[in-house]
């Protein structure tokens, strides 16, 4: 039943769409003011991890509350931050050491390209600015992260605000840039950095970011073995700092800490985490080396930047709290298993013949939809596939993440699914034959079967 927007006086993201009243979460699932039951099989936008309505998070929170629920970065430390930033430098690659919090993903990725440029500039290479990215990765909405952002939809109401940014192809192996199959793939996406440092000049360029599993924009692409350590030994020759931006996969998503673990890289800076916060409160951060951080000591001695919910005591706290359950629970590991589970079971979809590709990694997986099987075409961008799948799948009672625009910026479709850590084999199986009913009917209204 198609219901009128809502008429209250929110500005919401889609004008023409009709939100339902959220009443409460327990476990995988959301529960509307009409008693009405969806099964979270995104965390909303890949942010609850752990879930919905835990008891322990809230009671650290509370504990967290009675004592101070904020401070300025400025001014004061806390023990929560300090023990956070020691626990995530811990579960980090070897070598980083250090942690600056923010409240969001954006944020964090402006922060990453800050430091990167302080860090240049501190050390006597005034000259390295620029930052390259990729093509088919989404890095975040403000206009500076929406200029590393490789994304036209995204990017295209905004163009004449955006600051041009180099940008080289993605490790889309189901569309490769170059033509290759797998057994004759060689690594020419990751070479194409090695180039563009070059035509844009090495001594320009600051550092390289990349989404070690891409989210958003393309639907959990899962880059070939040995693409981050090329990454890698280009970054070294050509003195770029690597910042991977683990916003959506850091924290467990994929089975591991930190998804830039499963290539045996480290990166100078990581960007993350919605999964810190795990919906609870939001907290960020970027970990960095003691190499990043000793410049930029010994240079300015301050780092020239900031913002107002930094280091926040209850952010921090939340955080701690987010470890330890996840610790507690061993649901990294957990996310590993479901997760192999999840893809065996996303594999059935290829009975519809709109489903071209089924990949993922942990956690987090995509399906992504095509006119054609055989060549990869790609629907017209106006039928918006994605978007009628997932809501019909909503309006069956699970949620999944859409997309569009992966194949080119503006065509391709796709559905992103990333439920919750403690997610079930049952309610995988639940998430499964609801998206299954979903592509199922919109095939069959497109007269597509």
């Amino acid at each position: 039943m198609k219901r009128e927007p809502n008429q209250d006086h929110v500005f919401y993201r889609n004008l023409n769409r009709f939100y339902p009243s959220i009443q409460r979460g327990a476990g995988v699932y959301l529960y509307d003011t009409e008693g009405k039951a969806y099964l979270d099989g995104s965390g909303g936008a890949v942010v609850a991890a752990l879930g919905h309505g835990l008891r322990d998070l809230e009671e650290a929170m509370l504990v967290q509350l009675g004592k101070v629920a904020f401070s300025h970065g400025s001014q004061f430390t806390s023990p929560a931050a300090v023990e956070l930033a020691e626990r995530l430098v811990n579960m980090a690659p070897t070598g980083m050491n250090r942690v600056y919090f923010l409240s969001g993903g954006s944020e964090a990725v402006e922060t990453a390209v800050k430091m990167a440029r302080q860090y240049q500039v501190d050390r006597g290479k005034h000259m390295k600015f620029k930052v390259i990215s990729r093509w088919t990765s989404y890095h975040g909405n403000t206009l500076g992260a929406l200029a590393l952002s490789g994304h036209t939809g995204r990017r295209r109401y905004y163009q004449p605000l955006i600051q041009h940014t180099p940008h080289i192809v993605p490790a889309y192996c189901y569309r490769c840039p170059f033509g290759r199959k797998q057994e004759s793939c060689d690594l020419e996406c990751a070479g194409d950095l090695e180039k563009t440092i070059l035509y844009e000049g090495p001594d320009s360029v600051s550092a390289f970011m990349a989404e070690p599993v891409v989210g958003a924009t393309a639907g959990a692409l899962v880059p070939k073995d040995g693409y981050f350590q090329k990454i890698r030994e280009i970054c070294d020759r050509y003195d770029v700092l690597l910042i991977v931006d683990e916003v959506m996969t850091g924290i467990g998503r994929t089975g591991r800490n930190f998804a830039i673990e499963h290539w045996g890289v480290a990166p100078d800076m990581i960007v993350c985490a919605k999964g810190l916060g795990a919906g609870y409160y939001p907290v960020f951060g970027v970990i960095t080396t003691e190499v990043v951080h000793a410049a930029i000591k010994k240079g300015n001695g301050n780092f020239v930047h900031g913002h107002t919910y930094s280091q926040n005591p209850l952010a921090c706290a939340t955080g701690i709290a987010v470890l330890d359950y996840i610790d507690r629970h061993d649901l990294v590991a957990r996310s590993a298993k479901m997760g192999a589970y999840l893809l065996e079971k996303l594999k059935t979809l290829y009975r519809h013949t709109i489903v071209g590709d089924v990949r993922g990694l942990g956690l987090f997986a995509g399906v992504e939809f095509v006119r054609s099987r055989e060549t990869k075409e790609t629907f017209d961008p106006t039928l918006k596939i994605n978007a009628l799948v997932s809501n019909l799948a909503f309006d069956k009672g699970l949620i999944v993440y859409p997309g569009g625009g992966g194949a080119d910026g503006m065509r391709g479709d796709h559905v992103l699914i990333a439920p919750p850590f403690i997610i079930t084999e049952a309610q995988l199986d639940q998430l499964v034959a609801i998206l299954d009913e979903a592509i199922a009917e919109i095939s069959k209204e497109l007269d597509l079967t």
